[in-house]
């Protein structure tokens, strides 16, 4: 691959990973609306975008072998185009009122989703091995958070001007099925399609490494940074409002803090692990995100629940990044593996936060959060699972280069 290649896949991947979050952000700050536009009651509501986490749930295990198969650019531009086919079927679902359609459309844009986020951490992890670089995983898995803030604003922005649901979900589609075509262009030919036995050999290959103990372990660590992470995003704002006694705009800033500290990390955590490892960075990390969580559960100061979501985000910030970077070590088996991490991180990230809410129920949701701190002393014991291991193509680099 040359130099040109790997830097137009770079700026593409750049621009999947930007993309996933504005879509998924957009369409997640319109709730409200998809709520009247079918004149659903709360529950009702969250029933049918338990669809949407089906999809996404669905897909990742399918990812993996997609992206064995096809390689993981055009995995990615698959993804995009399904998820860009679910916005279009969703905007004929509320144009006619119909909550099947809706929920099938939810379905595959989740469909879609799930494949898009394997194949491009598969093409992301590609590059930063090539490139030799810590910093970019990190830094791809920042602009996915940029991407969600911008998604966010971009859906109150339309919605301040009253633009109507299907009319946004027709143009994010538009914009999907444009970035597909940039990405399939700008990765043209860098990852040959596989035949016959090679072929065959991926559905093999995935499915041995839901057996390794190292994939699965590595797994478990994301796991547990996920479901903080997805914990934060569904609840933290809530929390302040229901637990604090917060007003709802007081909520919503301390969740921008969580962001943007979890960004910053993202942004700067990549050096840190060049210097000083993967496993002391992530162990760190769980201290420093136990440590927000356990200061949001049992203050009831609004000001230390600021300085709780700045540490619980800079905590949460490099599990996921490093995670799939230690899966995709070993070059000829990490589709298959980023698939494993990823589908235990996703899971744990769109299914966790939902659980918690009937914990919550019980027990309330300050209370409830508590949960995270398990998971967080999961990811702790699994850390030294990402130490980076040595394959066979790294040591024939080194006895080269000698």
């Amino acid at each position: 691959m040359t130099s040109t290649t790997i830097n137009s896949g770079k700026a593409a991947v750049y621009g999947a990973f930007a993309a996933n979050g504005v879509m998924y952000a957009a369409l997640v700050s319109r709730v409200p609306a998809l709520g009247t536009e079918l004149g659903l009651s709360t529950a009702e509501l969250g029933l049918l975008l338990l669809w949407l986490s089906a999809g996404a749930v669905s897909g990742l295990p399918i990812a993996g072998l997609l992206v064995q198969r096809l390689g993981g650019s055009r995995g990615t531009t698959a993804g995009i185009s399904l998820a860009a086919t679910g916005l279009l079927l969703l905007a004929l679902g509320l144009g006619t009122a119909s909550w099947p359609i809706t929920a099938a459309a939810l379905f595959f844009t989740g469909l879609g989703m799930g494949l898009w986020e394997v194949s491009m951490n598969v093409v992301g992890s590609r590059i930063a091995q090539l490139i030799g670089s810590e910093n970019l995983l990190p830094r791809l898995h920042a602009t996915l958070s940029l991407g969600t803030v911008f998604g966010a604003l971009l859906g109150a922005l339309l919605a301040s001007v009253s633009v109507a649901l299907p009319g946004q979900n027709l143009g994010m589609a538009a914009l999907l099925v444009l970035i597909a075509v940039l990405l399939r262009r700008a990765t043209q030919g860098a990852e040959p399609r596989r035949k016959g036995e090679a072929a065959r050999a991926s559905g093999s290959v995935l499915l041995a490494s839901w057996r390794e103990r190292r994939t699965l372990l590595i797994g478990i660590c994301v796991l547990g940074f996920a479901f903080a992470e997805g914990t934060a995003n569904e609840w933290i704002a809530y929390v302040l409002v229901d637990g604090y006694g917060a007003a709802e705009h007081t909520g919503a800033l301390v969740f921008a803090a969580f962001v943007a500290a979890m960004t910053a990390g993202r942004l700067t955590g990549g050096a840190l692990v060049a210097r000083v490892g993967r496993v002391y960075v992530l162990r760190v990390s769980v201290g420093l995100a136990l440590c927000g969580v356990l200061i949001v559960v049992f203050s009831t100061v609004v000001a230390w629940a600021f300085v709780g979501a700045l540490l619980w985000g800079l905590g949460a910030a490099m599990g996921f990044p490093v995670g799939i970077a230690a899966a995709a070590d070993d070059p000829a088996r990490a589709a298959a593996r980023v698939s494993v991490t990823s589908s235990l991180g996703y899971a744990a990230f769109l299914g966790g936060p939902p659980l918690l809410g009937l914990l919550g129920e019980l027990y309330g949701i300050q209370q409830a959060v508590l949960v995270v701190c398990a998971a967080l002393l999961l990811a702790f014991l699994a850390a030294g699972s990402t130490r980076r291991v040595t394959t066979v193509r790294d040591r024939e680099t080194s006895d080269e280069s000698q």
